[in-house]
């Protein structure tokens, strides 16, 4: 297999698209085949529609999870992460890690091994999708959470444990702590270097798509030199790399009279727990929202609430070598080979492949039949329960559905 057939990137971060790439997936765990299945019948249509005979996805299964582990007894082969660093681009379906068993969260693993330093999590509102907010077409927010640090790198050690007890000795005896003896112990780091290059992609992105703000969450006022850090960081790095494109909320009250200036993006921090508020009250006030770790975790879920849940939630995780798109919800084990499930989030993390490979044609094709089968009450029982008069449809029924739908 030639390179002819692989996506590249440049050194600029933009992608070289062959007409006919190669693309890793992962099916995934529990209802991951059902939903893939789904899924890939949608993006292949889509792009079938969209291109005819000239666009088309070759797709290359690479091994993850449990169908891993029962054919080759590792869960996540290291042939697996290679294939998809080489492609440059790849999908999955939920993953389930074995609790209590030693092994590392195998989505956390993939972030780190690759450095997918981004995950980024739009959350839209579809038409006619049940919501339990009053005005949900005003949520319109792109997350961009930091992907490798903060509680989630994995720096922990537990509770009785004889490096426990040596990290709490430490601390107590040389920084002036005192820590009880049966604490267990997390680390937090958070870096200049990540927060910069995650900010300065969610400013790009602001940019790029026509968003008027970039909001840096934290909880500074508590934790100052880590998250307070990086709301500081996120400022430098709009002022050193983005100083003709944006403007700070003080500067748009003082020098624009609150008036904002066209093609400027206002960047603006907001405490961790005001802006769980006020992206209920107020979401037409946020746009693009950029967030260490554990916050952007509680924030891109809660947010996918307000819009239908995480059954309609796409993401991807982003780094500068790759990137790899995938369903936001997990495994469902209980409904696993039933046929049931709403397969909506891989589909939808699958547009956002395509608009990352530069093909928005299908993937505008692919939204736009997923709200119409919507409109059309052909829906998964997750919504049929919830919407009037609704034909509750199968998994692969729903797919089909959205496939009539592109005409």
């Amino acid at each position: 297999m030639g390179t002819e057939n692989r996506i590249t990137i440049n050194p600029d971060g933009t992608l070289n698209v062959p007409d006919k790439p190669r693309i890793p997936f992962i099916e995934g765990d529990g209802i991951g085949p059902e939903i893939w299945q789904a899924a890939c019948q949608v993006i292949d249509a889509a792009v079938e529609k969209a291109y005819a005979a000239q666009k088309k996805i070759a797709w290359l299964e690479v091994l993850a999870g449990e169908k891993a582990f029962n054919k080759t007894g590792n869960w996540l082969p290291d042939e697996t992460l290679a294939d998809i660093e080489k492609h440059a681009v790849a999908i999955k379906g939920p993953m389930t890690t074995p609790v209590g068993k030693g092994i590392r969260s195998l989505n956390v693993t993939i972030r780190q091994v690759l450095d997918l330093y981004a995950c980024v999590r739009p959350v839209k509102y579809i038409k006619s999708v049940p919501s339990p907010v009053k005005d949900p077409q005003s949520v319109n927010m792109v997350i961009f959470r930091e992907n490798t640090e903060d509680l989630y790198a994995g720096i922990e050690y537990q509770s009785g444990s004889p490096d426990a007890d040596k990290v709490r000795r430490f601390l107590n005896e040389q920084m002036g702590t005192n820590l009880p003896a049966d604490a267990g112990i997390g680390i937090k780091p958070i870096s200049a270097t990540n927060t910069k290059r995650l900010v300065a992609r969610a400013i790009a992105y602001a940019l790029d798509n026509g968003f008027s703000s970039v909001t840096l969450m934290h909880k500074g006022n508590i934790m100052k030199f880590t998250e307070g850090a990086f709301a500081h960081w996120g400022y430098e790095v709009a002022a050193e790399k983005f100083k003709d494109q944006t403007i700070t909320e003080a500067e748009l009250r003082d020098d624009y009279q609150g008036k904002q200036p066209q093609g400027k993006v206002v960047i603006k921090d907001r405490i961790a727990d005001m802006l769980f508020q006020q992206v209920l009250l107020r979401p037409n006030e946020f746009g693009v929202i950029a967030t260490p770790n554990l916050n952007g975790d509680y924030l891109s879920d809660a947010l996918a609430a307000q819009v239908g849940g995480l059954g309609m939630a796409p993401g991807a995780n982003i780094g500068d070598q790759c990137a790899v798109f995938e369903a936001t919800h997990g495994t469902a084990p209980k409904y696993a080979g039933l046929d049931k499930v709403n397969p909506s989030s891989l589909i939808l993390s699958g547009a956002m492949m395509l608009d990352h490979m530069g093909w928005r044609e299908a993937s505008r094709l692919m939204r736009d039949a997923l709200q119409a089968a919507i409109e059309a009450k052909t829906v998964t029982y997750d919504l049929a329960r919830q919407i009037r008069d609704a034909k509750q449809l199968k998994c692969s029924e729903f797919g089909q559905a959205i496939i009539r739908h592109m005409g």
